[in-house]
């Protein structure tokens, strides 16, 4: 399968970008790092999308929305298709979903989508789902624990003893605020935290926060890293981070007396990072106590130890440690919680040291997750049990390791259940956001969709243009009425376009004279493109030529460029079938060609079978601007056609490109180009659809009436409605805010048609890579 070809190097690599990041870093860490100026807070999205290949799975979709809601701060990968720069700058996420519609749906209501078609540069396929909504939330994306002869028990029997788990049994079964988990003084006290007028502490600084506690005080995580000095443990790392996840403070520090062990391997401190450091003890409590508000609660894993390295005394405190209880006086270490709750690896292996910011970050995101799902929704996790079949695990791994390699057998019942993890949702909700769902389907406990027919598409938009602001991440789906509406015309509408775009495909040459040679018509016509078919009609007077063709630009072409031409030796007249559903034709092209995808592409045909691609790079190379090329070829010969795609960078380079290339010689030929009409993924779509209904379809629109029925004219308003719906809802976001929206297909008795997702950043007017 062919994909986009960049000319020129002007698609910078992934990793150049990364090792940018890296770099800056290091400069930060360094003390030499600078805020970014205002010319660099906008982020950008940069999607390869030019050519057939544009087909995304939902897992690719799942993959694009966390990284986009959470971030690497969160250990959200970048997604594998596409790259979003600057993720921390958005303002927001918004996907707007339209179900039971699909890709058909869009472009036979084309003209209708006013709004969607001129603002999304960045489109798609979409593979459809059955369940897509719980698909789009993550929902069932990770297995829970399994049953296995090892004593694991099910969900039911998980519930019956959940009263002999730890977690419930200190803090019982109801949700509680956060002032339920901070400390008491007896329990201060007991773990040994520094408390305020004990000489033990004496000459310990206070943080100041005297202010009283509340539920809705804010949180911040706390972690540090200590090396052995003369004067035993003393601080040289300080991490900070507040209750979004962002790194407020996160500072080396010089201890005070001479270190005798820097403990490299837990702390990941050396000697060389500690030379240039100048930030003492004092300057690290001074700011702490100018960062902290006065309600401020503290956050982290064993804190007592932090704020003793620290010399400081805080108050009010949540040890996750000690909230995620176990019998006796047993702790579950940070990694494990991190990886069985939070379901992110954190204190990797080939990392040397801990992170003490993203230890601070997972164990407010521990506290957070704890808070908000509840002690009973904690204790249903199992805690206890998924680190005896961890450590079970790990210990049948090294006796493997100590077998010859013919003799590992692994067998299922020491197989190891895997670990629950959340659905990004609920990480977004660990992190202290609260995900907006607006329509009329909501997911159940059990993840199937109910259905509120009584909300309207008006309630929904003045619903979201309250709540959307308020929210980090928003889905809202709009309808375009009872369920299944739009899928009772499935099979009406799929007719209804695959004939209007076979007859946009087929243009009618003639008169010619009786004895007219066919193959001269076939050369003529097939400069301006691949052909799929051609006929004669000899139902007239004098013979025509039907020529089907298989790209939308080279039908266009002939028509523009072949009408009152000589050809075959008569003066011929092109023209495309005279049809009530052809009547728009003109209006259509039209705004195929100013669409917002086709901006800066042009169509180049003419080519010999002899070019190849690499011919093709050095002749077009040379223009301005260029960026992409794309060659499409046949999906079932995968021989290329005699046709091209060019992207530019700006459109006025493209404008310039079809002056120079009209005329050109390439190989002997000469090369024929005009504006394009269809972008990759609509190419695909429309070869797809006329390969698999057959050659010939036109004559089948003539046996159906031409006045659309009511129904139909009925979805033709309500799609107007939509698109001034979505525009409303666009108009109102910020700056930023990176929208989708989805037509998540159709799997239904009419048959299954593919979705298609639409997405852009507002605000973000770049055509590529940054």
């Amino acid at each position: 399968m062919v994909k986009a070809v960049c000319v020129n190097g002007l698609k910078r690599p992934a990793e150049g970008a990364g090792g940018r990041q890296a770099a800056r870093k290091k400069r930060k860490a360094a003390g030499g790092g600078r805020e970014p100026g205002p010319e660099e807070k906008s982020s950008c999205l940069s999607a390869a999308l030019f050519g057939e290949d544009c087909e995304i799975s939902r897992d690719q979709l799942y993959e694009l929305l966390k990284f986009a809601a959470l971030g690497k701060c969160h250990s959200a990968a970048q997604p594998s298709w596409c790259r979003i720069y600057r993720q921390s700058h958005l303002a927001g996420v918004v996907v707007i979903v339209l179900p039971e519609m699909s890709q058909l749906h869009f472009y036979q209501f084309y003209l209708q989508f006013r709004h969607l078609r001129k603002v999304f540069r960045h489109r798609f396929t979409l593979t459809p789902s059955a369940n897509f909504l719980a698909s789009l939330y993550g929902e069932g994306a990770n297995p829970k624990p399994q049953n296995t002869a090892q004593g694991l028990t099910s969900t039911s029997s998980k519930s019956s003893d959940l009263k002999c788990d730890p977690i419930f049994q200190k803090y019982g079964g109801k949700k509680r605020g956060l002032t339920s988990y901070i400390l008491t003084s007896e329990e201060l006290n007991k773990y040994d935290y520094p408390i305020k007028g004990s000489t033990r502490w004496k000459g310990y600084v206070c943080t100041g926060c005297d202010k009283q506690r509340t539920d809705s005080s804010p949180l911040f995580g706390l972690d540090c890293e200590m090396c052995l000095t003369a004067k035993g443990n003393e601080v040289t790392y300080v991490s900070l981070v507040d209750a979004r996840g962002q790194c407020l403070l996160n500072e080396l520090v010089k201890p005070q007396s001479e270190v005798v062990n820097y403990r490299t391997s837990f702390s990941g401190i050396t000697e060389e990072m500690l030379l240039p450091v100048k930030t003492s003890l004092s300057d690290i409590q001074t700011r702490l106590k100018k960062i902290l508000p006065r309600d401020a609660v503290l956050v982290g894993h064993s804190l007592n130890n932090d704020l003793q390295a620290l010399e400081m005394i805080h108050p009010s405190v949540i040890d996750t440690s000690l909230l995620f209880a176990r019998t006796g006086n047993r702790r579950f270490k940070l990694k494990f919680l991190a990886r069985a709750v939070l379901g992110k690896e954190i204190q990797c292996e080939e990392m040397v040291g801990h992170d003490p910011a993203e230890d601070a970050r997972t164990a407010l995101e521990l506290a957070q997750f704890f808070i908000e799902q509840g002690p009973a929704k904690v204790a249903e996790l199992n805690l206890e049990m998924l680190l005896k079949a961890e450590n079970l695990a790990e210990v049948s791994k090294k006796k493997d390791a100590l077998q010859p390699q013919g003799c590992r057998v692994q067998q299922q019942l020491n197989e190891p259940p895997h670990l629950s993890k959340p659905c990004f949702l609920e990480c977004l909700q660990v992190t202290g956001q609260k995900p907006l769902l607006l329509g009329r389907q909501e997911l159940d406990s059990s993840g199937l969709c109910q259905s509120n027919l009584s909300t309207s598409n008006k309630q929904i938009l003045q619903k979201a243009l309250e709540d959307v602001p308020l929210s980090t991440f928003s889905i809202i789906q709009f309808s375009l009425g009872p369920e299944n509406i739009s899928s009772r015309l499935l099979a009406e509408l799929c007719e209804k376009v695959g004939s209007k775009l076979t007859d946009m495909l087929t243009i009618y040459a003639g008169p010619f004279e009786e004895n007219f040679r066919l193959k001269s018509v076939k050369k003529k016509f097939g400069k301006c493109g691949p052909i799929q078919c051609l006929t004669v009609v000899t139902e007239t007077y004098q013979p025509y030529v039907c020529i089907q063709y298989e790209v939308l630009e080279a039908a266009q072409l002939a028509v523009e460029s072949l009408n009152g031409a000589e050809v075959a030796g008569s003066c011929i007249k092109v023209q495309r079938p005279v049809t009530a559903a052809m009547l728009d034709c003109d209006v259509l092209i039209k705004e195929l060609e100013l669409d917002v995808e086709n901006e800066g592409v042009i169509y180049v045909a003419g080519l010999k079978q002899s070019v190849t691609e690499k011919d093709l790079q050095e002749e077009f190379g040379q223009l301005k601007d260029l960026e992409m090329l794309f060659l499409p070829k046949d999906l079932q010969s995968a021989k290329h056609r005699n046709c091209c795609f060019l992207k530019f960078q700006k459109s006025q380079s493209a404008v310039d490109a079809l002056e120079v290339i009209n005329g050109w010689t390439l190989k002997g030929s000469k090369l024929r180009s005009r504006h394009a009409l269809a972008s990759g993924h609509l190419w695909r779509w429309i070869w797809q659809m006329n390969h698999s209904n057959g050659k010939q379809r036109g004559n089948i629109f003539y046996k159906k009436m031409q006045q659309l029925p009511d129904s139909e004219q009925d979805l033709k308003k309500k799609v107007k409605k939509l698109d001034n719906h979505i525009q409303k809802l666009y108009r109102s976001l910020q700056n930023n805010t990176l929208c989708v929206v989805l037509f998540p297909g159709v799997n239904s008795t009419y048959g299954s048609q593919s979705g298609l997702g639409l997405m852009g950043i507002k605000g973000d007017r770049g055509r590529s890579a940054c």
